[in-house]
């Protein structure tokens, strides 16, 4: 259940009857790039409907016609998608294209931007992410994240990892927990007997590692990555990308990347954001990550794949 006796703060528009509608923030400018049509009522809906592939396995996430805007600006438009569930979906484009702001809808982020609004649905698990009476912290027990930058807290490596068991009441052998959460994160070997450790003296590639366990920790149903490696070097970024891989055996996981070669290796299905002269995100194609990269069906996705803008 992602409700709770609280219902969040929010308020209605006459458009959107029973959603939370925050108030509005302007967003980052995007690249220019050659791009999609700008009919945000018409063509694009069709060019959606055409672009968007079911993915023929039990879902995780299933987002329809979502829209996304800070204050007046339009940061996403008319976005279908689904996010199967026990694989690796990656999201990638240009900066700007809205890759985080899509990200953060899943886990409500979007919702501590005052200036935030959105319009269309996500379910999680078949239950409505977005709506009254919906707790945005029993989400984020049940989505994690992992942020671009490693952020462990200035505590111990095992404090960090306790942390959020401690905040939900965790009952049982938080030490058994501790460690395994570590094994699956693939630290525990390097990590095991200085656990008392401030957190901050790891390598850069540990402290990601460890911030993939703290998520774990709390075992979530699904992990969100915003661009993990793009502060490691490339052999801690290839221990996190083995990670992504074990990990998708228990969890459903969403990464942005920047890297062509990463999304490639790593994930099961790619969707591929555009944004136009108007600076609102828009998915251009979505599939399976071997057709994106060796058959993509709109030659915006290959031009962006092969370099030529981006």
């Amino acid at each position: 259940m992602l409700k709770s006796p609280k219902t969040p703060d929010t308020h209605d528009d006459d458009s959107n009857a029973g959603r939370r509608v925050p108030t509005p923030h302007t967003g980052q400018g995007a690249t220019q790039i050659p791009s999609a049509d700008r009919d945000l009522t018409g063509e694009i809906r069709v060019q959606q409907a055409a672009v968007r592939q079911e993915v023929g396995e039990d879902l995780s996430l299933r987002v329809r016609n979502l829209s996304v805007y800070y204050g007046d600006f339009q940061a996403l438009d008319s976005i279908d998608l689904d996010i199967a569930k026990g694989r690796v979906t990656a999201l990638i484009g240009p900066s700007g294209c809205g890759k985080s702001t899509l990200l953060r809808c899943f886990d409500r982020m979007n919702d501590l931007v005052p200036s935030f609004r959105m319009t269309g649905s996500i379910d999680f698990e078949g239950e409505e992410l977005v709506g009254y009476g919906v707790d945005p912290v029993v989400i984020r027990r049940r989505i994690g994240m992992v942020f671009q930058k490693p952020n462990p807290f200035p505590k111990s490596i095992f404090d960090n990892v306790a942390f959020g068991p401690r905040v939900n009441g965790y009952k049982g052998d938080l030490k058994e927990l501790i460690e395994r959460s570590l094994r699956r994160a693939a630290l525990w070997d390097e990590v095991k007997d200085d656990l008392k450790k401030n957190a901050l003296a790891l390598s850069g590639g540990q402290q990601q590692r460890l911030c993939i366990a703290r998520a774990i920790a709390v075992s979530p149903e699904v992990i969100l990555m915003d661009e993990p490696c793009s502060a490691l070097d490339p052999v801690a970024t290839l221990k996190i990308e083995d990670l992504m891989r074990e990990l998708a055996e228990e969890y459903t996981i969403v990464v942005v990347t920047h890297n062509m070669q990463q999304a490639a290796r790593v994930s099961d299905y790619t969707a591929f954001l555009l944004a136009a002269d108007d600076r609102t995100g828009r998915l251009v194609e979505f599939a399976p990550t071997n057709d994106i990269f060796t058959n993509p069906k709109d030659s915006r996705t290959e031009d962006y794949i092969t370099g030529r803008y981006g």
